[in-house]
């Protein structure tokens, strides 16, 4: 029977951007954090939940306190983005005994929390995950922005440039569409912006280490309790 593992983090570190294949929730035990990536930027403290979706990237920036993080994989597709819950002991005393019985107890749990835009960089990362098709140059000029500084000033927050996190957006939204369903793979790539089904077969193998029909029988279960 799996366990949980919990994660100690170094007051002020930076954890680079990486990516995690697996969904899972990242629960904060104690200190804190600022999360920046495929979801948005979050900042999390005690009794805060961030859900990852499978091949979600970010990077965290650690507060001055350092952070315990409990990280709990998730058996469902799960929608990204923050929550909490009322008892964190309850969710890591049964991480200690099972890690799929923590999960549960955590989606039992689970209250979906909002987290506004801090500064343009994240309403920016916003419109890009809505918004497939979003032109760069359109809203930097819409903004005052000239594209450079667009770019210098998105990187420096989200570790990745605004049309590198365009095209993962895309390919993150192809993928949810990919896994487990039935509607045809060109359809697919034009509803999540792509030029055509090539151009999103390489955004996924990319995002994925695997093409698109590798996914049509996935082993991430949609059927499970999602989260909103």
């Amino acid at each position: 029977m799996m366990t949980a593992p919990r994660d100690r983090l170094a007051a002020g570190a930076t954890i680079a951007r990486h990516r995690h294949a697996e969904p899972y929730a990242a629960l904060v035990l104690s200190g804190g954090y600022e999360e920046c990536g495929s979801a948005g930027r979050f900042r999390a403290r005690p009794g805060d939940v961030l859900i990852h979706t499978a091949f979600d990237a970010h990077l965290d920036r650690v507060g001055s306190s350092g952070a315990e993080v409990l990280n709990i994989a998730l058996a469902a597709m799960p929608a990204a983005g923050k929550g909490r819950i009322a008892d964190p002991d309850a969710v890591a005393c049964l991480a200690t005994i099972s890690a799929e019985q923590a999960a549960d107890e955590l989606l039992r749990q689970w209250q979906a929390a909002t987290e506004a835009a801090f500064e343009w960089p994240d309403r920016l990362a916003e419109m890009l995950r809505r918004d497939p098709c979003l032109r760069l140059d359109e809203w930097a000029e819409a903004h005052g922005f000239a594209p450079e500084t667009l770019s210098r000033g998105f990187t420096r927050v989200f570790g990745i440039s605004p049309s590198a996190y365009r095209l993962e957006a895309r390919a993150a939204r192809a993928f949810a569409g990919i896994v487990g369903g039935v509607r045809p793979l060109a359809e697919i790539a034009l509803a999540s912006g792509f030029a055509d089904q090539a151009h999103m077969t390489r955004a996924v193998r990319q995002l994925t280490g695997h093409p698109p029909g590798c996914w049509r029988s996935s082993p991430f279960k949609t059927g499970g309790r999602i989260l909103h």
